[in-house]
């Protein structure tokens, strides 16, 4: 192995080394009419499919997902069952599954159990005071499933206060509003690894409705 080669192996496992980007989502005062909304989104039934009208766009956007996440989730099992369960959460949510991906690879570098040093927790790096205000006591933070649902509720939480604007609502999500920088690596995360074109005019991402 010759020096580059090298020292191109260490820039990259400490690039892999460095700490999620999550930030410290804000607990903010909401009406009860939100606080209930949040809670009848988040008592659903199980996923066992993608948002998707029909077999065939399902497995050509699972493939295609999967393929790009195999690096970074090696298990094929795990990887589609994550990838199932992203994308039925985002899409009942109203939020585009690929920007969840994008969201996903900045908080936690898809690592389940990943822990913020201000306590955030999993995939989508929720703070726990969530499970206080919408949730129960039952919710595990660490659990696929509840994890993504949470992550992407919050999200369109946040795009309704700011009126569709992503770029403020990301800030939100990560306790950064009002800087670029986070929005900026979120989306540039999404359009760089994750954007994704259909292969036929019945794929619809967002087909799932909203709870």
């Amino acid at each position: 192995m010759n020096t580059r080669t090298h020292i191109g192996l260490l820039l990259a496992a400490l690039l892999l080394a460095l700490p999620v980007q999550a930030g410290n989502q804000r607990e903010e005062a909401m009406s009860a009419n939100v606080r209930a909304s949040l809670q009848r989104a988040l008592a659903d039934n199980a996923v066992t499919r993608t948002a998707f009208r029909n077999v065939a766009d399902e497995a050509a956007w699972l493939k295609d997902m999967s393929r790009r996440l195999a690096k970074r989730m090696p298990d094929e099992a795990e990887r589609l069952e994550f990838l199932t369960t992203l994308h039925w959460e985002a899409a009942r949510a109203g939020v585009d599954p690929q920007l969840m991906l994008g969201l996903i690879q900045v908080e936690s570098g898809f690592r389940k159990y990943a822990v913020s040093p201000v306590g955030a927790r999993g995939y989508t790096q929720v703070m726990p005071f969530w499970v206080k205000t919408i949730g129960s006591p039952d919710h595990n933070l660490f659990q696929l499933r509840t994890n993504l649902r949470y992550g992407a509720l919050i999200l369109r939480h946040y795009i309704d206060i700011e009126r569709g604007d992503l770029y403020r609502a990301l800030g939100r999500y990560n306790g950064s509003l009002g800087r670029p920088e986070y929005p900026n690596l979120v989306v540039g995360a999404w359009k760089r690894h994750w954007d994704y074109t259909p292969s036929t005019k019945s794929a619809d991402a967002t087909a799932a409705p909203r709870s």
